[in-house]
């Protein structure tokens, strides 16, 4: 509001207001590198500097404003209200986390691990399907990330069947069975640094994490990309993969889950 309030009460203001809220946000949509420069460069800083907040910060005053608490499903939509009208951010986004709802759904799984907590979006949408006494971790290697995830997740009142760990999914995987008493997870969400996709993979491989059936599901395969894990995964023998076309959140820019069933 803060930064709409100066563009708009400036010289050229309508000019400007337009620009920034219609005309820009309509062109960069269609084009991946735009898109994410814009949002995740310039409007970002900008409005990290006029508010003093972060993104994070921002998403959870919308939350503890206008969703429901103890209602996740209120906590997605509020979410997806602020990306879409407000603020871009980089959730899994309510298109493809239909997607990611119906792999839940179609798993009904027990033990989950998450890779990228950031600020709680798919950890709710996942623990809200969840059946009872299921187990869902998390793991954030960014302390304010897990900072702000974990007070969206309390307020969607899934806790109790969340652990947020922080840390680097490279240092933790390992302990997963002897710290965490996790002998295997039946589902495995994977939404970290891209260029960790591959070796996280084959490090939950190593550890004996993954057994005949659980699944993969790997967020924005297509943009920013992840060509070597996709790589692996549709070649591999101890995977049969399915890619799910979609959108990169919040744009028309294609992007996609892919899902991969670890065969043994």
């Amino acid at each position: 509001m803060m930064l709409e309030s100066l563009i708009y009460t400036s010289a050229g203001g309508a000019l400007l207001y337009a620009l920034y809220r219609w005309v820009i946000p309509t062109i960069v949509q269609y084009h991946a590198g735009l898109a994410l420069m814009w949002h995740d460069v310039f409007v970002e800083r900008l409005l990290n500097t006029l508010t003093q907040s972060t993104r994070p910060q921002r998403l959870l005053g919308a939350v503890q404003k206008k969703a429901t608490r103890g209602n996740p499903r209120s906590v997605i939509q509020t979410i997806d209200q602020f990306c879409r009208q407000r603020e871009w951010a980089m959730n899994v986004g309510d298109e493809k986390g239909c997607i990611l709802d119906s792999v839940v759904t179609e798993t009904n799984p027990t033990t989950v691990l998450e890779l990228g907590t950031y600020c709680g979006y798919s950890t709710v949408r996942i623990a809200s399907l969840l059946p009872p006494q299921a187990r869902l971790i998390t793991l954030e290697f960014n302390p304010d990330f897990a900072r702000i995830a974990r007070q969206v997740i309390t307020w969607a009142g899934v806790q109790d069947k969340v652990e947020l760990v922080e840390g680097a999914s490279g240092d933790l995987i390992p302990k997963m069975k002897a710290q965490f008493g996790v002998n295997t997870f039946d589902l495995v969400f994977l939404d970290h640094w891209k260029d960790r996709y591959l070796p996280d993979t084959k490090l939950m491989e190593e550890c004996g994490l993954l057994k005949k059936g659980s699944i993969l599901l790997a967020d924005n395969v297509i943009c920013p990309g992840t060509p070597d894990y996709l790589e692996y995964v549709r070649n591999s023998p101890r995977y049969q993969s399915q890619y799910f076309k979609s959108h990169l959140e919040y744009t028309k820019v294609e992007d996609g889950l892919e899902k991969s069933v670890f065969l043994g």
